[in-house]
């Protein structure tokens, strides 16, 4: 690599006064070369955004820098005035966020954002911005681009508002671009593309590229250095084919092992009599329209049949906007459908009044992506398990007493009963989220993108409650997800969506050697990291 472009030297990063920890980031020092891709890998609480937000004087108030240097052609950026950072920030410094929508003024258009970072650098004229901004457009391979500028931010797809994003952090062809965890919340193909976006931009601008993930098959795609680090400190760094083939550190080694291989179980037949029955099921959203002009029609779930045995995990796989998610919340009844059957012990749930969909629901429970979304913060956990079975007719000292069960079950322990939300990890409030949809003693559970948000580390213990749960319970489970890998690894079945519509379904063994339809195919295809993370049977026609 040539000379450094970003030279960090024992950075470390305080917390305020009553944290768990002092440092947020501690002694942590790395070097960044022009046109060099870095990956930044850790757990969630490792520094490595923080790390970054450092960079850009972006930390959150009360988190301060303690000592070192990061020296950005031959000055330190961390003692920089605000005015001083402000002018770095964007011309020399580019940053994308992992979550698009929060980062993007929902009230603005996408054109007007481009052109607010040369208006905010006093550069160029209102129509040359204009201009540029297309130009921009253009460049990161968005469709329609006359059309993308005069859109708002809800308009666009996930993948297209990631696009506008880089778009907005190459306007001003900064030298160094820091890619903050872009594709975690991506499907496999959306994600494979803005993979290939990055590295194009790289081969074409020379930047050097900071891509913070916690996901391997990530690293293995794009990455010419690997660091790896844990509770604020660097614990291995080295080449990427080196880190990911001979790991050092035993963190690395167990960081490695947690991630799903994509190698597929033996084939199991399961003949036990259905859980779940859909029959030509229609969800139709309509939005628009009036005298003049006709009302827009989007098919989400379109004469969708499917069945799940009892015991049986069958995984949902698709890109966003598939219709995945809209048949998980029609078989609970949080979206009602148009028409069609959900079956579930042989009462239609599809047709029920309020009334008597009260009596039903607990048949079917959910467990949701974000757990800290779906439990209320000003409730103790106790309650939280335990609302739902009182609600139900059981008296209240025994939906205590199966609560605390339950979260023994789940792993926590009995003295969780009496926390809050607030007070448990990610990976400890979806354990939470399982033991309250056990607590209704459910005949299925629809899992909508369960494990998506967890680290690798956190996830594997997931599956495998989830897996410990259906042998000893004989849970039926219907595993929404975008990620093959975790789907080849606990399901029995995979069902494939898009557009509305069910492309293909078989056994997992099938479906990932055999695939039938090119869909199917070029999902498996976009995985990433494909050749080195998933069993290359798993990704064959």
């Amino acid at each position: 690599m040539s000379d450094p472009i970003l030279s960090i030297d024992a950075l470390t990063i305080d917390l305020p006064a009553g944290a768990d920890r002092p440092h947020a980031v501690e002694d942590v020092s790395f070097d960044l070369s022009k046109g060099e891709i870095l990956c930044v890998v850790g757990e969630s609480g490792s520094g490595k955004s923080m790390t970054a937000n450092a960079l850009m004087g972006l930390l959150p108030d009360g988190v301060t820098v303690g000592r070192g240097r990061a020296v950005f052609d031959g000055t330190d950026v961390l003692p920089l005035s605000e005015v001083r950072k402000q002018a770095l920030r964007g011309a020399r410094i580019g940053m994308i966020f992992q979550e698009p929508m929060t980062a993007l003024n929902p009230l603005m258009r996408i054109g007007d954002q481009i052109a607010e970072v040369f208006a905010a650098h006093k550069l160029h004229s209102k129509s040359e911005r204009r201009a540029r901004a297309l130009a921009l457009v253009k460049e990161v391979g968005l469709p329609d681009p006359e059309k993308i500028i005069r859109a708002y931010p809800f308009q666009l797809s996930g993948g297209q508002r990631q696009r506008a994003m880089i778009a907005m952090a190459l306007a001003l062809e900064p030298e160094i671009l820091i890619a903050d965890e872009p594709t975690t919340a991506l499907d496999v193909t959306t994600q494979a593309q803005i993979l290939r976006l990055i590295l194009a931009l790289r081969e074409k601008h020379g930047m050097a590229v900071m891509f913070i993930t916690h996901d391997f098959g990530v690293v293995a795609e794009i990455a010419d250095r690997v660091i790896v680090m844990r509770h604020g400190r660097i614990v291995e760094a080295g080449l990427a084919q080196q880190v990911l083939e001979t790991p050092q550190h035993s963190y690395t080694r167990a960081l490695l092992d947690a991630i799903p291989t994509g190698r597929v179980p033996d084939l199991q037949v399961i003949t036990a009599a259905p859980a779940l029955e859909i029959r030509n099921l229609n969800k139709i959203y309509r939005t628009g329209g009036g005298v003049f002009r006709p009302a827009r029609e989007v098919r989400a779930v379109n004469d969708v049949t499917l069945t799940i045995a009892k015991g049986e995990v069958l995984g949902l796989v698709g890109e966003s906007g598939s219709g995945k998610s809209t048949l998980g919340r029609a078989v609970v009844r949080l979206v009602t459908p148009d028409s069609g059957q959900v079956l579930v012990g042989g009462v239609d749930l599809a047709a029920l009044d309020a009334k008597a969909l009260r009596q039903q629901r607990h048949r079917v429970q959910m467990v949701f992506q974000d757990p800290y979304a779906s439990l209320n913060p000003r409730h103790r956990i106790l309650r939280s398990l335990s609302d739902g079975p009182i609600a139900k007719g059981v008296p209240k000292r025994q939906a205590h007493t199966r609560a605390r069960e339950l979260l023994d079950i789940v792993g926590l322990g009995a003295d969780a009963a009496t926390r809050f939300p607030h007070e448990f990890s990610g990976g400890q409030r979806q354990r939470i989220g399982i033991a309250r949809a056990l607590a209704m003693d459910p005949e299925l559970i629809i899992a909508d993108e369960a494990v998506s948000a967890l680290d690798v580390s956190i996830q594997a213990q997931v599956l495998a409650l989830l897996a410990d749960l259906r042998r000893k319970m004989g849970l039926s489970i219907l595993f929404i997800t975008h990620d093959l890998r975790v789907a080849a690894q606990v399901c029995d079945r995979i069902a494939v969506m898009q557009y509305g519509r069910l492309v293909e379904v078989g056994p997992v063994r099938e479906v990932f050697h055999a695939p039938q339809q090119p869909y199917t195919r070029e999902l498996l295809a976009a995985v990433p990291g494909a050749g080195w993370a998933v069993a290359p049977e798993a990704v064959s026609a």
